[in-house]
């Protein structure tokens, strides 16, 4: 870490950091963090001022059977990140017994949003993360999740992209059918 400059701005010099941005963030009412940029179809923030897609609300809530529909409308759709965010919601408000569950399906969308943005490394990595969040929930259909399908298509499309590539990927590898 650099010693502070001069003029009072902090800046580390690790790796490239940027200046702290603590008191530049967006943040809201009780001043949890919160990004307020628009984003693109791939979740990628825009500049403040340009116009994105549509963002599931922060406080977006909902009974698994309403999460799964709109992430698999959003996967269908191709958006893998907004899809992510659907699922991650209902990640941090379900039980306990199906924390791990929900999150690899956030984690399944999050790998689809690196196939996106073109980062193999990254997709492998969250598919396979994905599919051992889900691979212990086979055997089992919790809201009617097609657990065993999921986890053994994440796996089969990790291994695919880090022999072959992102030009192995299809369209449909991407908007698998979440419920059986």
């Amino acid at each position: 870490m650099r010693e502070r400059e001069e003029d009072g701005d902090r800046r580390w010099g690790v790796r490239g950091l940027r200046p702290d941005n603590r008191g530049m963030r967006d943040r809201d009412e009780v001043g949890r963090a919160r990004n307020a940029r628009p984003r693109d179809a791939y979740g990628r923030p825009l500049p403040h001022d340009a116009v994105g897609e549509e963002r599931v609300p922060d406080d977006y809530a909902a009974e698994p059977a309403e999460a799964l529909t709109e992430a698999q409308r959003l996967l269908d759709a191709d958006r893998p990140f907004h899809a992510h965010e659907v699922l991650e919601a209902a990640w941090k408000a379900a039980p306990d017994a199906e924390r791990a569950l929900w999150q690899g399906l956030a984690q399944l969308a999050v790998g689809f949003t690196h196939v996106r943005r073109g980062n193999a490394r990254g997709a492998a990595t969250l598919l396979r993360r994905a599919a051992d969040r889900i691979a212990p929930y086979a055997g089992s259909t919790p809201h009617g999740i097609a657990v065993a399908e999921l986890a053994r298509a994440a796996y089969a499309l990790a291994d695919r992209i880090e022999r072959d590539g992102l030009d192995a990927v299809t369209d449909a590898d991407l908007a698998p059918r979440l419920r059986g």
